[in-house]
């Protein structure tokens, strides 16, 4: 368990956030630019001195202010992943990798062979740091990190300097690392697509503040979340399982709550888990078994709740079988269907975004 409590005053702005999330897995800090993410960081990491609290990673006490624990950066076994990579111009991609290694403390879990085979630096160990393009240098940077053999890996939004194509080249590595290394990583981000695909748990901040916390499905439907991420991608995350591709549309078949979804995507071997995002926009309600649509998708469910919107419009979430899902419809159509906690309705899926790729057991 990651157990962070601290208190730091900048100026105006006051650091007051609590939060704790189960390791190993990722835990990301979410929030708009300037809600005190990459500060929270900082602290954890022993980089900016708290005015106040704790920090401890399962047994190992980084930080009490109480007890006068206060452990020295370079020795709390944290790694950290910058923005921009911070490599060393002069040395090449191996020397850069050979740095972090010298400067190892505690056990190895991680071998240099290891991190050049999960994130792809073989072609690029002989090359000096001018000749990568921006993605290849975050690769190094995490790589270099990762053989310090950390007790924990901070990333400081890794991937915000980097243009979409980029982002999209690093993404599978820092799935790789979770899925493959029990590592407990905090990752900070303003991208909620990015959080989709790498989180485990999510922290929501604001103002300094923790607002909300816990597992993404479940804060997929948090309001705190709505409020940062704007009504075009309310929606919510679920998980599913593969249950292997339907024969005469191609598509393949996940199961998600009690009923399944056809979605495009190929490889995916049967019972493999995978996280789907449904937005509100693409979700239809009906009232009635659904006939004559080219819809495929429909997921039988009860609605659970009903709630206000803005600009004229409700929120209902549905109930598929233990799973929550949420459209979004007018409120005109709310009074005219009879819309009301308890109603057996259909939910129609016009579109179904992946945003999520696959997760191994431990994830």
């Amino acid at each position: 368990m990651l157990k962070v409590a601290v208190k730091k005053q900048f100026g105006n702005f006051t650091l007051d956030a609590q939060f704790e999330s189960p390791t190993p897995g990722v835990v990301a800090l979410f929030g708009r630019s300037g809600s005190g993410k990459s500060s929270l960081v900082n602290v954890i990491a022993g980089l900016l001195h708290a005015a106040g609290g704790q920090v401890s990673l399962n047994e190992t006490v980084l930080l009490d202010s109480e007890r006068r624990i206060d452990i020295p950066t370079e020795r709390r076994r944290i790694g950290y992943v910058f923005q921009d990579a911070r490599l060393f111009p002069h040395l090449k991609v191996a020397a850069n990798l050979n740095y972090g290694r010298a400067r190892a403390h505690g056990s190895a879990f991680v071998s240099f062979e290891q991190v050049v085979s999960l994130l792809g630096l073989k072609p690029l160990l002989q090359r000096r740091t001018h000749q990568l393009s921006g993605g290849e240098r975050q690769r190094v940077a995490i790589g270099r990190a990762l053989l310090a053999q950390p007790q924990l890996l901070l990333l400081d939004e890794p991937l915000a300097s980097l243009d979409s194509a980029r982002r999209e080249e690093v993404l599978p590595y820092l799935e790789s690392l979770r899925d493959q290394l029990a590592l407990p990583m905090v990752y900070v981000s303003h991208d909620f697509d990015e959080v989709l695909r790498l989180a485990t748990y999510l922290v929501l901040m604001d103002h300094g503040r923790v607002v909300a916390q816990g597992g993404v499905a479940e804060m997929s439907l948090n309001p705190a979340l709505r409020a940062i991420i704007g009504s075009d991608a309310v929606g919510a995350v679920v998980d599913g399982t593969v249950l292997g591709p339907d024969t005469q549309s191609g598509l393949t078949r996940v199961r998600v709550g009690n009923g399944e979804l056809n979605v495009k995507l190929a490889g995916y071997p049967v019972g493999q888990p995978l996280r789907v995002q449904l937005l509100a926009r693409d979700l239809i309600v009906a009232t009635l078994a659904p006939q004559g649509l080219s819809v495929r998708n429909n997921l039988k469910g009860v609605i659970a709740s009903v709630t206000a919107d803005e600009d004229d419009s409700d929120l209902i979430a549905v109930d598929i079988g233990g799973t929550l899902i949420m459209a979004r419809v007018t409120r005109a159509a709310t009074r005219e269907l009879g819309l009301v906690p308890g109603l057996g309705v259909w939910a129609l899926v016009k579109a179904v975004s992946l945003r999520g790729h696959t997760f191994s057991a431990a994830a």
